[in-house]
C-alpha cells in the first residue's frame, strides 16, 4: 500500500480549526466571485461604470463586488450583475445533481 502524499494546500487546511475553516472558505468563496467578475469584464471589455449603468446598480457596487470588499449584496444585485455580463443561467448543486437556473425569469422588471 503506498501513502498519499498530502500538497501544501491539504496541509494548511487540516492545520486550522473549524471556525478558521469556516472563515477561509467564505473568503475563498469571495475570492471566486470577485475573480469570475473580473475575468468576464476583463474578456467583454467593460467598465465598471458600463457595467453598473447596464446592470441599474451603483458603480461603487460592481467596484466592491470586482474587488471582493462588498461582502453583503442582495441575490438581486447578484442577478442583475451576471445577465448584464450576458449570462442567463447558472448551475446549482443539489445531492449531487446539478440544476440549471433560468436568470431572465428571475430579473423581470
Amino acid at each position: 500500500m503506498t501513502k498519499k502524499i498530502k500538497s501544501t494546500y491539504d496541509k494548511f487546511i487540516e492545520s486550522l480549526s473549524p471556525k478558521e475553516l469556516a472563515k477561509f472558505e467564505a473568503g475563498y468563496r469571495e475570492f471566486v466571485l470577485s475573480e469570475l467578475i473580473l475575468a468576464i469584464m476583463k474578456q467583454d471589455d467593460v467598465s465598471v461604470r458600463k457595467l453598473a449603468k447596464i446592470a441599474g446598480i451603483s458603480p461603487t457596487v460592481v467596484q466592491g463586488l470586482r474587488s471582493g470588499t462588498k461582502k453583503n449584496y442582495s441575490m438581486e444585485t447578484f442577478y442583475k450583475v451576471l445577465t448584464s455580463l450576458g449570462f442567463d443561467q447558472f448551475m446549482v448543486g443539489h445531492n449531487g445533481k446539478f440544476i440549471p437556473i433560468d436568470l431572465s425569469s428571475l430579473n423581470k422588471k
